[in-house]
């Protein structure tokens, strides 16, 4: 099915830190069953996909399967014996996530061999004073986390729509840096592709490099590189179309994307590839966001069949262009950019709406932060938070209990008895899910947090840091190195080797299909 040409989506739908540590395909989308109903119909929008549903032999694909034949899904099969049973056929899984967009960093990293700067290196060129300037190519979520002392942040395709004004001159080298390594060679490579007059580097191993030869990263920090000048935006339009001619990247206009959606055959994605801020101001209808480093960084987070039709989306064809080249060099075989992107009048604005799974059953009884904080005061409720078990590490309501979705039946049994249950997650939708789910199994009356935990927040009540009230294993989510406990060090290390080897052996995998481009002429 993978090589018939017809359009597939392969779902693995373990939670993300089983998913990475036991060992997945390498052409697969992490959707844990967990958030299935929330995420499956941006990544499979057409019901007629031919979808196999896998797990690591726990029966969770089962039960994924029947939910999407229950939300109007035509072809759903589940894979006999999951992965152990693709292993034992002698088929290869990886370890980690975004597999194939890491291998892909590498595979850049050998062939195309952007300049690296190690962290010694860099510091001592801080030190001496060298004119240089540093560039974080993540969003600025991670960039707020940790980042480079005199760093500012500029997602990687971003990079050349914003750089060419905030260079000081023509001789000042630009130092691109990320977490670990993909970012870092994707940043400093899409400079270079799009004829870049600066000596432009990749910080080896990132800011897990520079960390690990003993500098301190700053934390907080809230530095951008600023919108270009028209003089700027000019200059990143000739070199938008410079890298569209050597990569042949089509172009499209609003009535040939009509056709193609009218296709009732085919998948199309429509990727608004700006930062979220210019996409919630206004955007294509029907577009979903993808900020176009997230985008090649973590591909299979945003596009699930294949093949598929892939139209990309900005005001001005930079970022888009920037971003199908590397789409196309990743395999994809009908990559498009939307001309004269400038949203029309009747643009949607906002967040894109949520698509639930045909058929979901929603909790619909609320309480306001205010409500629950009363109920909490008199010791009348039990909190019981959906979120990612970082996010809980980092701050819950107080009192609350962790709890994984997908494992609710069993979890729940932890809980202590209360008069109410109260739901709550930074998505609503997901802590409304899990209090249906909970109101078939409890006689406790169940209900959900109005705009869940970041209102208790945004209100000024207290939070509650640390893993207590734990119900089971932090394996709901695949750590970043930094973001670990303890072995800090030891796991940056493992990460960095594991990051370096992918593209040996995802060379030697059937399902490779990278491609080599002529270089600019």
């Amino acid at each position: 099915m993978l090589d018939d040409g017809g359009e597939l989506a392969v779902l693995d739908v373990r939670e993300e830190g089983v998913y990475s540590r036991d060992g997945h395909f390498l052409l697969v989308s992490n959707v844990p069953l967990s958030v299935l109903e929330l995420r499956v119909r941006s990544l499979v929008p057409r019901l007629a996909t031919r979808i196999v549903v896998c797990d690591g032999g726990e029966g969770l694909a089962a039960k994924a399967a029947e939910k999407l034949i229950a939300g109007g899904y035509a072809d759903v099969r589940v894979l006999d014996g999951g992965t152990p049973a693709w292993a034992a056929a002698g088929f290869r899984l990886y370890t980690g996530v975004y597999v194939l967009s890491k291998a892909f960093g590498e595979y850049i990293q050998h062939e195309d061999a952007p300049q690296e700067v190690t962290a010694t290196e860099l510091s001592e060129w801080q030190k001496t004073g060298k004119d240089i300037v540093v560039v974080d190519s993540r969003p600025p979520a991670e960039f707020r986390r940790n980042s480079i002392p005199g760093a500012f942040d500029c997602p990687s395709a971003e990079l050349p729509y914003r750089m060419k004004d905030f260079v000081r001159t023509p001789q000042t080298t630009v130092v691109v840096n990320c977490g670990g390594r993909t970012r870092s060679i994707i940043g400093a490579q899409v400079l270079i592709n799009a004829g870049f007059p600066n000596p432009v580097y990749a910080l080896k191993d990132g800011t897990q490099g520079w960390k690990l030869a003993g500098f301190t990263l700053n934390h907080g920090c809230e530095e951008r590189v600023p919108l270009p000048t028209d003089k700027g935006l000019a200059w990143a339009q000739q070199a938008a179309a410079r890298v569209a001619k050597r990569y042949g990247i089509r172009s499209i206009d609003y009535a040939g994307l009509q056709a193609l959606r009218a296709d009732a055959a085919r998948t199309v994605y429509l990727l608004d590839v700006r930062n979220p801020e210019e996409f919630e101001r206004g955007h294509w209808p029907g577009a979903l966001s993808a900020p176009g480093g997230q985008l090649v960084q973590a591909t299979d987070t945003f596009i699930a069949v294949r093949p598929a039709v892939i139209v990309l989306t900005d005001n001005d064809s930079v970022r888009a262009t920037m971003t199908a080249s590397w789409l196309v060099q990743m395999g994809h075989d009908e990559v498009y950019v939307l001309a004269h992107g400038d949203v029309p009048e009747a643009a949607e604005c906002g967040p894109a709406p949520e698509v639930l799974l045909e058929g979901v059953v929603l909790c619909e009884a609320t309480v306001s932060t205010a409500e629950l904080k009363s109920l909490l005061d008199a010791g009348g409720a039990q909190v019981i938070d959906l979120d990612s078990s970082l996010r809980y590490r980092e701050g819950h309501i107080p009192g609350a209990w962790h709890v994984v979705r997908s494992r609710l039946a069993e979890q729940l049994k932890k809980i202590p008895e209360a008069s109410m249950l109260v739901f709550t997650a930074t998505e609503q939708a997901l802590a409304a899910l899990a209090a249906a789910d909970a109101a078939q199994r409890v006689k406790t009356p169940v209900k959900v947090l109005s705009g869940g935990t970041d209102t208790w927040r945004a209100a000024g009540f207290a939070l509650e840091t640390g893993d207590t009230r734990m119900t089971g294993a932090a394996d709901d989510l695949s750590y970043r190195a930094l973001d670990r406990k303890d072995n800090v060090e030891q796991a940056m290390r493992e990460y960095l080797s594991w990051e370096i080897e992918l593209v040996h052996a995802v060379a030697s995998d059937p399902d490779f299909r990278f491609r080599r481009y002529p270089a600019a002429s």
